[in-house]
């Protein structure tokens, strides 16, 4: 299984979990995907940990992240077609996602730890999965 499909069988709710990770693993499918990121809803609240506004910034993100394990790359799942499909330095990342309001996740730990960011400002989390 890939990073991107760890992701969405480890951090999506149930219901929407085979679809998403269907449309991923499919070529044709996958521009549709990742439309859907900009205002993504889909994300189970029972693994979310929100991030206080005071923290939003891309050091600090990075910072909790490794503190969490995250090794010094991440992959790129995103809109944005210049950072998607990309294994990126997390900071590096960070510094291209945070605050650009464009749907990416960055996968740290393949379904165990990861962050996303959506197009509404203030809308991101740290994923994390401990089981």
């Amino acid at each position: 299984m890939s990073d991107e499909e760890q992701l969405l069988a480890r951090f999506i709710v149930r219901t929407k979990r085979e679809r998403y990770v269907e449309m991923i693993s499919r070529p044709k499918k996958r521009p549709n995907f990742l439309r859907e990121l900009a205002h993504f809803n889909a994300l189970d609240p029972r693994y979310l940990i929100s991030i206080p506004p005071s923290q939003q910034y891309p050091e600090q993100i990075a910072s909790i992240l490794t503190q969490k394990g995250a090794p010094r790359k991440c992959w790129v799942t995103s809109e944005d077609a210049d950072l998607d499909g990309r294994e990126m330095p997390l900071l590096h990342a960070m510094k291209r996602v945070v605050g650009r309001q464009m749907g990416t996740f960055l996968s740290c730990i393949p379904g165990r730890l990861a962050y996303f960011e959506s197009e509404e400002a203030g809308f991101c989390w740290i994923l994390e999965r401990l089981n």
